[in-house]
């Protein structure tokens, strides 16, 4: 039986099990909420369907995206991604992986975790919305990432990284998963 997914789901398989599975659910596990801060940052000006396809590379690159590993790379860690043809490869986003690890650990320090920081901007409430690239909170919640130090979280990829961990449902109505 075939589903109704919302339009933008192509066939390919991984992007059908990141929408069917993954896309959309409430995330409070910090290893997934840093794993998709990550590959939303580095998603920044590529589609998101690459990302996906290159996902176990990012993961194997990144330690598993640890994020005390990720916060100690030092630049023969940094250069060795750069060579890594499997991953994206730009210098900026790489850097800044290793910039908001740090910063996600000092989040970690001062509310418990990164999962009570970024669900407070909300009280806990999942937002249904519609599609768009940005909100009031994706704005605030970049500005005050970006306040702590964080890089490559505007407020379009805020967006989209919300979307991601849960806290704004945009499944479309046509959707089974709506």
């Amino acid at each position: 039986m075939n589903k109704n997914r919302c339009t933008w789901v192509s066939e390919e398989e991984v992007y059908i099990k990141y929408h069917d599975e993954e896309w959309g659910v409430p995330t409070h596990n910090d290893r997934e909420l840093f794993e998709l801060l990550v590959l939303e940052s580095f998603q920044a000006g590529l589609s998101w369907i690459t990302i996906l396809k290159k996902r176990d590379h990012f993961k194997k690159a990144f330690d598993d995206f640890d994020v005390v590993k990720v916060s100690k790379y030092d630049e023969k860690k940094v250069n060795e991604l750069l060579e890594n043809k499997n991953i994206i490869r730009h210098k900026g986003k790489i850097t800044s992986a290793i910039n908001n690890a740090q910063v996600f650990i000092e989040i970690q320090n001062e509310f418990g975790s990164f999962d009570e920081y970024i669900w407070s901007f909300n009280d806990g409430e999942i937002i249904k919305s519609e599609f768009l690239t940005e909100s009031e909170l994706s704005k605030n919640i970049s500005k005050d990432l970006k306040k702590r130090g964080m890089k490559f979280v505007g407020p379009t990829i805020i967006y989209s990284y919300l979307e991601a961990i849960g806290i704004i449902d945009n499944h479309q109505k046509e959707c089974f998963k709506y």
